[in-house]
């Protein structure tokens, strides 16, 4: 991963933060290196899959905002998660990787960062969903699961700015978040030049709309 950048963008609104994602997506092959992204929420909210339906959002979660994120996935409430945001160039290997091997590579390197915390984990090896749509109730193949417990899933998405995978870790003890993103983003280099002109642009005409959360 020495080759990837870093970004840690601190704590921002529940739209800058899916809209940041979006531009930096957009930006992926001028910046030409993969990006590890780490961020924070200003306030509890919820964001959820591009095609699910925001009724059914509306009544599995009283956390509001509700934020339609333009990966797929489930609902995954942000109430004292840790999130992180994976972006790829177009022709890096990882975007030409089927969806089920990113999705591994990705839980693989955040398995590594929690045993180096002391902290064991494994990937699922089978499905368990017991509640359709909802990201942390059941599992996922590969998701990432402690005491048989899901503490990490993510979310992808692909075009041709490239790859863009969305993770939300849901911490079951008192794990330190610091050490895990050190440990995950050693050796990267800081990211320059934020496109935040753009993610602000898309914020405000985009994420913080209704048309756009509430389009299905």
């Amino acid at each position: 991963m020495k080759d990837w950048l870093r970004l840690n963008s601190g704590t921002n609104t529940p739209p800058y933060n899916m809209a940041l994602d979006e531009a930096l997506l957009e930006n992926a092959a001028t910046l030409g290196q993969p990006v590890l992204r780490f961020y924070d929420w200003s306030e509890p909210c919820a964001t959820f899959g591009y095609s699910q339906k925001i009724t059914q959002i509306e009544t599995a979660t009283q956390l509001r905002p509700l934020i339609r994120r333009c990966t797929g996935g489930g609902l995954v409430p942000h109430d004292g998660d840790w999130t992180y945001s994976l972006i790829f160039p177009p022709d890096h290997e990882w975007t030409g990787l089927a969806a089920t091997e990113s999705y591994q590579r990705t839980h693989t390197l955040l398995q590594a960062a929690f045993k180096e915390i002391g902290v064991e984990t494994e990937l699922a090896k089978s499905c368990r969903r017991p509640k359709p749509g909802e990201c942390f109730e059941g599992h996922e193949l590969h998701d990432l699961l402690w005491n048989s417990k899901k503490i990490a899933g993510a979310a992808q998405r692909r075009n041709r700015h490239g790859l863009l995978i969305q993770g939300s870790v849901q911490p079951a003890d008192d794990w330190s978040k610091q050490d895990w993103r050190d440990f995950l983003s050693q050796g990267s280099p800081q990211l320059e030049g934020l496109p935040d002109a753009r993610a602000h642009e898309l914020a405000k005409a985009k994420y913080s709309k209704d048309e756009y959360n509430r389009k299905r």
